[in-house]
């Protein structure tokens, strides 16, 4: 019965059903494209794009093109896709993930895909992890494409605006995630719309599918400025908690990470500060500065979530153990690490423009992926992304020997156990790759081969120069490679000659990661296409998994049954509570996921209200309607401030000239006396002709082209430092938000409303400037439109590009009795007007 309801309920078969009749009509295809000449074959391409204009849409014509590609790709590259290729391509094309295995050919299986899709002229993005592999795969699959008359685009983030531009209006465009994310963040930062350098996104192909989309997904892209905050409260903070004990002074949980201070180092600080209460309003900041500084000093450990390079603290990504250049903690928790390490500690930066890549990738009108493992996260594609996974059969039946884990008492004696298995590989010849967690484990590792004198490259976060040359060599006869679990993702390990004789590819992992995808990961860089394989994951009670999610019963256990270090266990009881703490750190990683596109909904819908009115302002060649409507609404802000009163005797006129004569008309053109006696709606109509009169004026006194410019270069300035403004206090909302949770308010909640009042106050805002602007400054040379703050891309990946921006000048002068910019509510001459 049970067979009979997985038979019913199994999508994947389902899918893969449906796909092979797709594959099997474009194998009926395969001897008509092979009798056709290069030049008829390459014809096809205008063909299709013919058929498209009168009607026909891609499903019409898909096998048709997969069958074209297929062919091209023999004649170019000299390799046929497989059956199983063309089911992936299909599966790509319905935009869904096909899950294909190692070596198994996936970036062949995108090129039927993104042929097809190219064919709508609407552009095709294939998006890797590193530009390493966006190089390579653009220069060995351009080939394919530009044979069949399409351009393919590199987009690099050491290109000019232009070089840019240009990779972006290619048919086929390589590039990584950051970089599209960057792009496209600055490209609504821009100041005139030709200065854009991406199209609208129309479909993405993403390699390492589950690398960008859920690894990377807890990462949002940040376009950041300086921020004038003084370092020295980080190293004060530093010279403290230097002094606290754990346990007495504060607790450290380790299943968390987290970190408070107790009522005794509660009373430290204070004493040490020489404050009466650390959790008044007023010392938030030194609070902040200490607990971040604890953090810092109890939670982030050196050559495992960071390095030291030339007096800089560099994260290291806990997914790839790649060096993050460019990427800070934010949050002061950089700060904090630089003052624990005795680094010169720079300014926090304020945040300018964000996006997750979550809410990026969901703005193309499809989307799909490839990777080796993607099964395990298919809830969560499916919510967030949409896309279906679907399990595509190997070409050959995977032979590999997936040993279970041999489990140790001490960290001390797997490593001794490790190691000694690498050496007798290593005298028989057999190619060994060593995944590791983190940097430290693989230097360990390291000086255990030293001793035995097996020559050994170590690839990690200090040493990824090389990263895919030492990858492809791993394959080799007698290599040993040791490299965090990701290093070289990507890249294809082919055996060397003798290899199969010997037993393939030996994969050995040091511990488990916390996430059983990149356990996979590890497992599948061996027995590719057929070919024969060992992997062994070696564990200890000491490793962090177990250490976080271990119980000490079992601990106990294994010490009653006389484990040593000397005879590992493999027990079934261990391996099934490691794989259900990996699945709690998944289900914990999943909701920090989803929590972060919650909140940054709230942000996404703001974003994209704010970056379609500045389109809007860009492409229209007459925005005075957009502005006289503005004024409409500032003029009836003001009339409902001023008249609150019943009585129109109560009524503030005196405060509604002052305010008139300092925003928006000259001084003493409307006065009190003039408004007196007149309604509400009277005055209103008053107010408006002598505005739209003054507007006309303004307009007469110059040509319609530099009004014109002048209305953008106000409406732009308002519009950017509103939202630069915006941007940065939503991040300080965020990062405080979650301590309503104490009073029992659930802290989403309190982001989404608090965050709509402080929009609805920043659009208020951006019309009150604006219309201050337009009204009140005197256009001389100020045409120019300009950047309103500096900032720099921060790169998760890569190092960020700098955005030079420059300062704002602004095109009034302040009247002593206009209302003071610095927003205190006083007259400039009884506020920073004063002599």
């Amino acid at each position: 019965m049970l067979d009979v309801l997985n038979k019913m309920f199994d999508m994947n078969k389902r899918d893969l059903k449906r796909l092979d009749k797709i594959a099997n009509k474009v194998d009926a295809f395969a001897t008509e494209m092979e009798q056709l000449t290069d030049e008829k074959l390459t014809a096809k391409t205008e063909e299709f794009k013919d058929r498209l204009a009168k009607g026909e849409t891609l499903d019409d014509i898909q096998a048709e093109a997969f069958a074209v590609i297929r062919e091209a790709s023999r004649r170019v590259l000299g390799l046929y896709p497989f059956h199983v290729q063309i089911i992936g391509a299909a599966a790509l094309h319905e935009g869904n993930i096909a899950e294909m295995k190692t070596g198994e050919g996936k970036t062949l299986t995108s090129t039927l895909a993104v042929y097809l899709n190219a064919l709508s002229g609407k552009g095709v993005h294939i998006v890797t992890v590193n530009e390493y592999l966006a190089s390579r795969d653009a220069m060995e699959m351009g080939q394919l494409y530009e044979f069949l008359g399409f351009s393919v685009g590199l987009n690099l983030n050491s290109l000019s605006k232009d070089e840019k531009r240009e990779a972006y209006s290619a048919d086929i465009t390589y590039s990584t995630n950051n970089e599209l994310g960057f792009d496209y963040l600055r490209d609504n930062m821009v100041l005139y719309s030709e200065h854009k350098v991406q199209r609208p996104l129309n479909y993405a192909v993403i390699d390492e599918v589950d690398s960008i989309l859920i690894d990377e997904a807890r990462t949002p892209l940040i376009i950041s400025g300086q921020a004038a905050k003084a370092a020295e409260l980080y190293r004060l903070a530093n010279t403290f908690t230097q002094t606290l004990k754990k346990e007495e002074d504060y607790s450290y949980d380790e299943s968390t990470k987290g970190v408070v201070l107790t009522e005794a180092g509660i009373e430290k600080a204070e004493a040490a500060f020489n404050i009466d209460n650390l959790f008044n309003l007023q010392h938030v900041t030194l609070n902040h500065a200490i607990n971040q500084s604890l953090k810092a000093r109890a939670s982030m450990h050196i050559d495992v979530d960071y390095v030291v390079q030339e007096g800089d603290v560099v994260i290291v990504d806990s997914f790839t153990g790649r060096l993050m250049k460019g990427r800070r903690y934010s949050d002061g928790l950089h700060q904090a690490i630089e003052a624990k390490e005795g680094l010169e500690v720079q300014n926090e930066t304020m945040t300018l423009a964000t996006i997750t890549f979550q809410n990026f990738f969901r703005m193309y009108d499809k989307l799909s992926g490839m990777t080796g493992t993607a099964k395990t996260e298919e809830e969560e594609f499916r919510n967030i992304y949409n896309m279906n996974v679907i399990a595509i059969p190997t070409n050959r039946p995977i032979v590999r020997d997936d040993r279970a884990d041999l489990i140790y008492a001490s960290m001390e004696g797997k490593y001794k156990a490790v190691a000694e298995d690498i050496k007798e590989r290593h005298q028989k010849g057999q190619p060994v790759l060593v995944g590791t967690v983190a940097i430290e484990t693989s230097e360990i590792i390291s000086n255990h081969l030293t001793k035995f004198g097996v020559k050994h490259n170590v690839l990690n976060a200090k040493n990824h120069g090389r990263e895919a040359d030492i990858i492809l060599e791993a394959g080799q006869k007698g290599f040993v490679t040791i490299a965090t679990n990701m290093a070289g993702r990507g890249t294809d390990i082919k055996l060397g000659e003798g290899v199969k004789e010997l037993g393939g590819l030996a994969v050995l992992g040091t511990e488990r990661h916390e996430s059983r995808r990149i356990d996979n990961q590890l497992r599948g860089r061996s027995g590719r296409q057929g070919d024969p394989g060992i992997t062994q994951f070696y564990l200890s009670l000491e490793d962090e998994l177990m250490r976080r999610f271990g119980s000490e019963q079992m601990k106990s256990m294994m010490t009653k049954l006389g484990m040593d270090d000397e005879t590992p266990i493999q027990s079934k009881m261990v391996s099934r509570s490691v794989e259900s703490a990996q699945k709690r750190v998944e289900g914990n990683n999943f909701d920090a996921r989803k929590r972060l596109l919650q909140y940054d909904d709230v942000l996404r819908q703001q974003r994209e209200i704010i970056y379609k009115e500045r389109n809007e302002i860009l492409e229209s060649a007459n925005i005075r309607a957009v502005l006289e409507k503005m004024l409409m609404n500032v003029i009836d802000r003001a009339i409902a401030l001023h008249t609150t009163e019943e009585k129109e005797s109560d009524w503030n006129l005196r405060g509604l000239e002052d305010f008139l004569g300092a925003n928006l008309l000259p001084e003493g053109q409307l006065t009190q006396a003039m408004m007196a006696g007149k309604s509400v709606e009277e005055l209103t109509e008053l107010i408006q002709q002598n505005v739209i009169a003054r507007y006309d004026e303004k307009e007469a006194e110059m040509t319609d082209e530099r009004m014109r410019e002048f209305e953008k270069v106000v409406l732009l300035r308002a519009i950017d430092s509103k939202w630069t403004d915006h941007i940065d206090a939503m991040d300080q909302l965020r990062g405080g938000i979650h301590l309503r949770a104490y009073g029992q308010i659930d802290p989403l909640r309190e982001y989404q409303s608090e965050g709509f009042t402080m929009f609805e106050e920043m659009l208020t805002s951006i019309e009150a400037d604006a219309a201050k602007y337009v009204m009140k400054a005197e256009i001389r040379n100020n045409l120019e439109r300009e950047e309103v703050v500096k900032g720099q891309a921060v790169n998760p990946k890569e190092d960020g590009e700098k955005v030079t921006k420059k300062p704002v000048r602004r095109s009034v002068n302040i009247g002593r009795n206009d209302p003071c910019p610095c927003g205190s509510g006083k007259k400039y001459k009884n506020c920073h007007g004063k002599a």
